[in-house]
């Protein structure tokens, strides 16, 4: 601008000057031709040359709050702006706001600020557009996760294989068939940020546990058939505060091996993003792919719930989990030698891992057994009958002749059928199975009893919030809300009586034994002292010339008493 002022001052300033300019700047000729008019006048105009003067509207921190109160509906705010300055007053409250600017309900008037004068709805929306980031006008609308969808996050510097793995569950939304029950099952898995391949999976039929998370280690860190190629120990494993993830039993394993785990802080999933990334994958192209599949969470249900328990539930159109785990299994594969991410160059995950010349720390799989095994924490013997293990005794061909040997137990949590013995140095003896498990048919009838106990335990509940559910009319004017259902006195009165034999502290009977008196020396209350029982003197001997002291508890004296001649 100050150069177009220079050749006006040497009258060298044309139209093809400004045009020019104009089409620097992305503006129109006019308003190059204004810029210079205010240049003119002004000096700091020819120095920022379109700016706004300050007395244009601007969103101030009371709007905001008003933005927030009304999550983030800008029209809303606007109403309340015109009906509280239709007040003329910020002490006066206006008993019948104008119909046309008042809101039906809102903020407290108190809250609002008093504009004059209240500028329009499309000034008041363009100072919102202007003033408000998206991501705070996201936020606002949807909350702090919608705001995050517009920040910028950096990326990490790029590393090589088995630098840093990430882990975490992610939860299918459709249902499988799991030995009778409809279940949602879960994955968890391991992926190699430098080379997005994915090290290791496993499947939980339900709820995950920290069982899911050692099984799924042990398949990334192995590399011998059905695992592998990938694999080895990693450096990292970035998690985030799942508690699976952070129990003693895996994060023993971890430092047994000589990862670090790397605890990330809560809500931060963009800490992770590579796993993340994997786990919008999988949802777009196999899950949405599958039969069942629901964009919405589903709950969870068990067919021998439903009535006429023992009865096998409906699930001809649910995949089985053995299908569910091939089909997990087979997109893995998938992904590691088939799927090209455009950060690879074009390269598949295998294949990147395979070109990388960083060495490989293998564990040998006899002891990564043992690294994955949770541990007892304290010796036992090896009786004639086994190894005795949380109230059961297990047994093995191997124990033959080693009773009284000091043995260790070490386990996968949740699988109670079978438990792994090492001896004292740690070196694994073998596999232990339950002695006296329970057959298939029992297994069968106690889910089946255990259902129906549950079954009519909801129903008993059912029915006690039936009897608390309060009805209240409808109402189309507005009045005070009128409470349904009648009862005679005699319904009242018999569940009153019933209320009474059941309470213990109206049962209770405080007053049958009187506590003693408090000592001598003691402040008592009159009002306690009146409840207490007054100490009993000690007798007098008999024939003593005293008066007779009273003992009886209305304070009268007790009547003499004669020996055996009649004597008093």
């Amino acid at each position: 601008m100050r150069r177009l002022l220079a050749l006006r001052a040497e009258r060298r300033l044309s139209r093809e000057h400004v045009r020019l300019a104009g089409e620097c700047l992305g503006v129109s000729e006019r308003t190059v031709w204004r810029w210079l008019a205010e240049a003119s006048l002004s000096p700091w105009a020819a120095i920022r040359p379109g700016e706004r003067s300050g007395d244009r509207f601007e969103i101030t921190r009371e709007i905001r709050i008003l933005l927030a109160y009304w999550h983030g509906n800008a029209s809303a705010v606007h109403r309340q702006l015109v009906a509280r300055a239709g007040t003329g007053s910020r002490d006066v409250q206006p008993t019948t706001p104008p119909e046309a600017a008042a809101s039906p309900a809102g903020a407290p008037p108190a809250a609002v600020p008093l504009l004059d004068p209240v500028p329009s709805l499309s000034t008041f929306l363009r100072a919102v557009r202007r003033d408000l980031t998206a991501g705070e006008r996201a936020g606002l609308a949807a909350g702090p996760d919608a705001a995050r969808a517009h920040d910028v996050f950096g990326k990490r510097a790029a590393s090589w294989r088995n630098h840093v793995w990430e882990a975490d569950h992610v939860q299918a939304p459709l249902l499988v068939d799991a030995d009778g029950d409809l279940v949602r099952p879960w994955v968890t898995w391991f992926i190699d940020t430098a080379t997005k391949v994915i090290t290791g999976t496993a499947v939980t039929p339900g709820v995950p546990s920290r069982a899911s998370v050692l099984a799924a280690l042990r398949a990334a860190v192995l590399r011998e058939e059905p695992y592998g190629p990938a694999g080895g120990a990693p450096e990292q494993v970035r998690v985030d505060r799942g508690k699976d993830f952070l129990s003693t039993a895996v994060t023993t394993a971890f430092g047994t091996m000589g990862v670090m785990v790397k605890d990330l802080p809560a809500y931060s999933p963009y800490l992770k993003g590579t796993v993340e990334n994997l786990n919008r994958a999988v949802d777009r192209m196999l899950f949405a792919a599958l039969p069942g599949y629901t964009l919405t969470p589903t709950k969870y249900r068990s067919g021998r719930r439903s009535k006429g328990a023992g009865r096998r539930p409906e699930t001809s159109g649910a995949m089985s989990f053995q299908d569910f785990t091939a089909q997990v299994l087979a997109w893995t594969h998938w992904w590691n030698t088939e799927h090209r991410p455009k950060a690879l160059s074009g390269r598949a995950p295998l294949e990147a891992w395979q070109a990388d010349p960083t060495p490989i720390t293998d564990i040998p799989a006899a002891d990564l057994w043992t690294f994955t095994l949770e541990d007892d924490g304290r010796p036992r013997k090896l009786t004639s009958h086994g190894v005795r293990w949380r109230g059961r005794t297990y047994i093995a061909p191997w124990m033959t002749g080693q009773a009284g040997r000091t043995v260790n137990v070490r386990f996968m949590p949740h699988h109670d059928h079978e438990i792994d013995i090492c001896d004292a140095s740690g070196k694994h003896l073998g596999p232990a199975h339950l002695a006296d498990a329970a057959t298939p048919e029992q297994l069968q009838a106690l889910r089946t009893a255990r259902a129906e106990r549950a079954r009519r335990l909801r129903a008993e509940v059912k029915a006690a919030e039936t009897l608390r559910r309060q009805r209240f009319a409808p109402a189309t004017t507005a009045e005070p809300a009128q409470r349904l259902g009648a009862l005679t006195s005699a319904q009242a009165g018999d569940e009153l009586a019933a209320v009474e034999h059941t309470d213990a502290s109206k049962l209770a009977l405080p007053d049958l034994i009187p506590p003693a008196a408090p000592p001598a020396d003691w402040r008592t209350p009159a009002s306690l002292a009146a409840l207490t029982t007054p100490s009993l003197p000690a007798p007098f001997p008999s024939g003593s010339d005293e008066e007779a002291a009273p003992d009886r508890r209305d304070g009268r004296a007790a009547p003499p008493t004669t020996d055996e001649n009649g004597e008093a």
